[in-house]
């Protein structure tokens, strides 16, 4: 490990040791006995750290984003985007080898299984909500299309609309969608973020039984208000299905430090912790501060190098996790 990396690992280490307050008045979802955790271990010279501690974003928990949440002002502002131009660009420069089952974008190939699984335990869980056929599939953030073309491919499939913010990451998706010409009827790519997307007329009819969010949210600007411009397109009795990281201590260690710094299974720079989201915010997002939501769902899946992705339960509390919400019928 050179001097440079080492660096790299010890900056991310004293951030997180100085911004630890906050994390126990901000995360209610971290475990007391991890919450009173200090990084005292290893003596830190508090001068060396930077003048200013780095801005740590809670989901609900900041004026910054109770205010993103009333998406009012927002939504009259044609303008307005949750894109973040630094998450565009470092997707970018991944494109070419988004279809390498062995490159960079290893763990979302292997990912993907549990995500159809994941989809069809939530219709299983409410019977008779969704039709078993003619499915119509959103996927936000769709990147080079490994769940919409793998979407697309299913016999319940109707169609599924991919959008993606990034014109060099689609261009892959849509030369390597070509290689299928089945997949030509059923899947269409769009280069656009959701705010320029057009709301549906009438849900019931033009809305979609499946709204996919893989691996988005903790790369948006701002997630709560986000969020409330995905909403409108599930169709009533369609799912709202998404998947993040939970914001611990445990995720820092093996996100930020083993998987980028350490195995390099992920391209460094890939995550930001301060964006991570807690599944019991997204819960108080949808049942609590907003109307129209029930049938919560969450599987927490776990990386097993060498193995692949696997659900371990109450894993949710600590890393990568999958949530559903279903929208009520009107």
């Amino acid at each position: 490990m050179g001097p440079q990396r080492n660096s790299r690992i010890l900056h991310r280490i004293t951030r997180q040791c100085a911004v630890a307050g906050p994390i126990n008045q901000i995360s209610r979802g971290i475990a007391s006995s991890r919450a009173s955790t200090r990084c005292h271990s290893t003596p830190i010279t508090l001068t060396s750290l930077p003048s200013q501690r780095p801005a740590f974003r809670s989901f609900t928990s900041t004026s910054y984003w109770r205010n993103a949440e009333t998406s009012a002002s927002s939504s009259a502002d044609p303008s307005f985007t949750t894109v973040s131009p630094d998450e565009v660009s470092h997707f970018n420069a991944l494109a070419s080898s988004w279809w390498d089952p062995q490159g960079p974008s290893r763990i979302l190939h292997l990912m993907n299984p549990l995500r159809h699984d994941f989809i069809r335990s939530c219709q299983a869980s409410v019977p008779d909500s969704s039709p078993e056929t003619g499915l119509r599939y959103l996927d936000i953030g769709c990147g080079g299309g490994i769940f919409a073309e793998s979407a697309a491919r299913l016999a319940s499939t109707s169609s599924v609309t991919a959008i993606d913010p990034s014109p060099e990451v689609l261009a892959v998706a849509k030369a390597h969608a070509r290689r299928d010409p089945a997949l030509a009827s059923k899947l269409r790519y769009q280069n656009t973020s959701i705010e320029a997307l057009p709301v549906p007329a009438s849900p019931q009819q033009d809305g979609y039984d499946i709204v996919s969010v893989f691996e988005v949210v903790e790369h948006v600007a701002n997630p709560a208000a986000f969020l409330d411009r995905v909403t409108p397109f599930v169709r009533p009795g369609g799912w709202l299905v998404l998947s993040t990281i939970a914001r611990t201590w445990t995720s820092w260690l093996t996100t930020n430090v083993i998987a980028e710094d350490l195995l390099r299974i992920v391209p460094p720079g890939t995550h930001d912790w301060n964006k991570y989201i807690n599944e019991d915010e997204l819960r108080t997002h949808f049942l609590e501060s907003r109307t129209g939501w029930a049938e919560p769902r969450c599987m927490g899946v776990v990386y097993v190098p060498g193995i692949g992705w696997k659900e371990v339960r109450g894993s949710e509390k600590i890393g990568n996790y999958f949530f559903a919400v279903r929208r009520l019928a009107e």
